[in-house]
């Protein structure tokens, strides 16, 4: 995909997701004025955008003005953000971060991500899709490992897709864990990685892990998104088969992931 804008906003949450676009944007010649979120967002960062600005959860207002003093209206919103901390710090909310909590009706991620791109285009900040970098990395359909998944893991991907879907579609999360027609884990508040990890305590191996995007996903905000970190998580849980979405989900690296795949004879199956 081509980009036209050759300068853009980024505002940076926690994973790797936010430096990946970071990079793909450098490689195509797009300048970021990056947003990022302290004690989130990756210092790795700095090295990779035009400018950087640190900002504390809940300074939503500084975030406008810091783009509006950058002359940047349209952004990208990439990472997540540690969501305990709504529990365990109490984080100072600004008046741009109150305004966005009035505008959302309750605390799911969508809701909350909604809320924040209509405040932002209130005050001049269109949000786009980070595919406007990133498009050559969604995943296409088939088996992407040398190991096609098995008969037993194939039922297990049917099973788990039917009910991933519709957790997603109830914002709880996007990604099950299955084995034997068995839900071991649902991912919820705790992310992907540690809902793999709980479902590694309890399967026993052979678990089949099912990622799927929300039914009419948005694309500009939380694309469900591998690489090989993911692998390496996998591995240590017992995992034999990663299920994901077909042009809804992001490969970081298909490369190495499908190399490191292979070495842990997991297969990645893109349906």
């Amino acid at each position: 995909m081509q980009v036209k804008q050759r300068r853009l906003g980024l505002i940076a949450g926690c994973g790797d997701f936010p430096l990946l676009f970071a990079e793909a944007a450098k490689a195509q010649g797009v300048s970021l004025v990056c947003v990022a979120i302290k004690d989130e967002a990756s210092a790795k960062l700095t090295n990779a955008v035009e400018t950087i600005h640190w900002v504390t959860f809940g300074e939503v207002k500084k975030v406008i003005d810091i783009f509006k003093h950058e002359g940047i209206t349209r952004a990208v919103m990439l990472g997540g953000i540690t969501k305990t901390r709504f529990f365990k710090d109490r984080p100072a909310v600004d008046a741009g971060g109150n305004a966005v909590l009035r505008l959302a009706k309750d605390k799911k991620d969508l809701t909350l991500f909604k809320a924040a791109a209509l405040y932002l285009r209130l005050h001049g900040i269109t949000l786009v899709s980070a595919l406007i970098c990133l498009n050559d990395l969604l995943a296409r359909k088939g088996t992407i490992t040398q190991r096609e998944p098995t008969a037993r893991e194939r039922g297990d991907i049917t099973f788990g897709y039917r009910i991933a879907k519709r957790v997603a579609g109830l914002d709880i999360g996007q990604t099950v864990a299955v084995k034997d027609k068995v839900i071991l884990a649902v991912e919820a508040i705790e992310g992907t990685d540690s809902a793999i990890r709980r479902a590694g305590t309890l399967g026993n191996g052979g678990i089949v892990i099912v990622k799927t995007a929300r039914p009419g996903q948005d694309m500009r905000f939380d694309i469900p998104v591998i690489g090989a970190r993911t692998i390496t998580v996998l591995k240590e849980a017992g995992v034999s088969c990663l299920a994901l979405e077909k042009n809804k989900t992001l490969i970081a690296g298909r490369a190495e992931v499908a190399r490191l795949a292979d070495e842990a004879d997991i297969a990645v199956v893109v349906v």
